[in-house]
């Protein structure tokens, strides 16, 4: 069976696309074969570690994001000029590398592929990465966003400057 990554409609889908520099971008990944490796609470930290890891991110800034048992979902911001395919390639292959060697295991970590998704500039920011966090409680997880352990958002840390506001 086909890869459905390699479709004609889905190669049609990313015909033109464009990463646009400054612009908040709403990503997503899937584990290959939707595996749930990250249900284990050592593979979970493991790879939250990893997935949010400032070099991981070279080029862009990550400003939310959720592990969930079988798919991650973030924003990041382009801070250069790197296409989104280039960034995800590098952020996948880094810590799917990474992972399984910490871990011992072998084979592919993450599906090829992903779903982007660009933030409008009228839509709030904090919006959206409360619906990521949120992602845990949909799933029937967790009551509560703080019960769930793996994810992070920017504005949490006081360090983090105020100009993502007016994305």
């Amino acid at each position: 069976m086909p890869h459905p990554d390699a479709s004609p409609g889905y190669q049609q889908l990313r015909a033109g696309r464009c990463s646009e520099l400054g612009r908040a971008y709403f990503l997503t990944t899937v584990t290959h074969q939707r595996a749930p490796l990250f249900q284990e609470w050592a593979n979970g930290c493991l790879m939250s570690r990893l997935i949010s890891n400032r070099d991981t991110w070279a080029g862009a800034t990550l400003l939310a994001w959720v592990l969930m048992p079988d798919h991650w979902h973030g924003i990041v911001v382009l801070d250069k000029h790197i296409t989104l395919s280039k960034l995800m390639k590098r952020a996948k292959g880094t810590s799917a590398h990474a992972f399984n060697r910490q871990t011992g295991r072998q084979g592919p970590v993450w599906r090829d592929g992903f779903h982007d998704r660009a933030i409008r500039r009228d839509e709030g920011l904090r919006a959206v990465a409360r619906y990521i966090v949120a992602n845990p409680i949909r799933a029937g997880l967790v009551d509560t966003v703080g019960d769930y352990p793996f994810w992070d958002a920017a504005w949490l840390s006081p360090d983090t400057p105020c100009a993502w506001e007016g994305l």
